[in-house]
């Protein structure tokens, strides 16, 4: 059963414009795009009513579960940004360790703001990630450039 949620037509700046009312929340959530713009070389777009995603990976389980997703994505909500950057591998979960303050759920890391961590780890995490996905599914991402 393909995912129920995908890319839509609308505009990540009148979504930002509209919904975030916090100043730093919607500062941060700009920088994200620029970041994650940059990581992937893929412009923003919503995914789904509150998430912005950069590029798509198509995934298949073994279970037979398969649909599509952005290989970066994040949505900037009320108590904590909500970054989709993360994949379970060795290197990851070596970088946490340095990534700063946040906190882990199931498939995201839950931040408050963007001062609260490194930028640098969050980029290589991001990078891990492209290359994660990459290696084993299919993407429209070209890894990043090292260095």
């Amino acid at each position: 059963m393909p995912n129920k949620t995908t890319y839509t037509d609308q505009s990540v700046s009148e979504y930002l414009e509209t919904t975030i009312k916090n100043p730093q929340k919607k500062a941060d959530s700009y920088a994200l795009i620029e970041l994650l713009g940059k990581l992937t070389r893929h412009e923003p777009k919503m995914f789904g009513a509150s998430i912005i995603g950069f590029g798509t990976y198509k995934y298949r389980y073994p279970s037979g579960h398969e649909g599509e997703a952005p290989v970066l994505s994040f949505s900037p909500r009320a108590s904590a940004f909500s970054l989709y950057i993360y994949s379970d591998t060795e290197k990851s979960r070596e970088l946490l360790r340095g990534l700063g303050k946040f906190v882990m759920g199931k498939s995201c890391i839950y931040v408050k703001k963007l001062a609260d961590i490194d930028l640098n780890v969050l980029s290589e995490l991001c990078k891990e990630t492209i290359r994660f996905l990459n290696d084993t599914f299919s993407s429209d991402v070209i890894p990043a450039e090292e260095g």
